[in-house]
């Protein structure tokens, strides 16, 4: 199902990263979280926010890149509280993890490119406007057939 990664945000007071976890079927980013680390800390809170919005999270397969951070003793604990699957792209393989690098460089084409952030909290807002409100609710997505994410996954529920 989700496929994590994270940019990297410029801010005048220093760096802000983003995690996400992305709904392999529907393009609907379940969970996120920003921080001024690539830590552990960071994608759990990604995982936990998503585990939150889908519910039942069994049986889920996550795959993510083969960051440190999702291969960290955290990380695996939490997948496997909620009997979730972890897969991690080859080595050296950025096409196993497309889905979310598409996101992102629509996130930075769309977005963070069109703005000098002087705070990490303006650049947290905006991001939070652009997952929440645009991406997953407004944004059409030509590979669900010019549809939003968020209505894939309401007709699908209710197919």
């Amino acid at each position: 199902m989700p496929r994590p990664t994270h940019p990297y945000i410029w801010t005048a007071q220093g760096w802000l990263y983003l995690a996400v976890v992305i709904d392999l079927y529907s393009r609907k980013v379940k969970g996120w979280a920003l921080g001024e680390r690539i830590d552990s800390a960071l994608v759990v809170a990604a995982l936990t926010m998503a585990i939150k919005a889908v519910g039942s999270s069994k049986g889920i397969l996550f795959h993510s890149d083969r960051g440190s951070q999702y291969a960290s003793r955290a990380f695996r604990d939490v997948l496997k509280e909620y009997g979730m699957t972890q897969s991690m792209s080859r080595k050296g393989s950025c096409w196993d993890n497309a889905v979310a690098e598409s996101f992102f460089g629509s996130l930075k084409q769309e977005m963070i490119h069109h703005h000098n952030f002087k705070t990490r909290q303006e650049a947290k807002t905006a991001i939070f406007e652009y997952i929440e409100v645009f991406y997953n609710r407004i944004r059409l997505h030509s590979t669900l057939q010019y549809q939003v994410p968020e209505e894939v996954e309401r007709v699908a529920l209710f197919a």
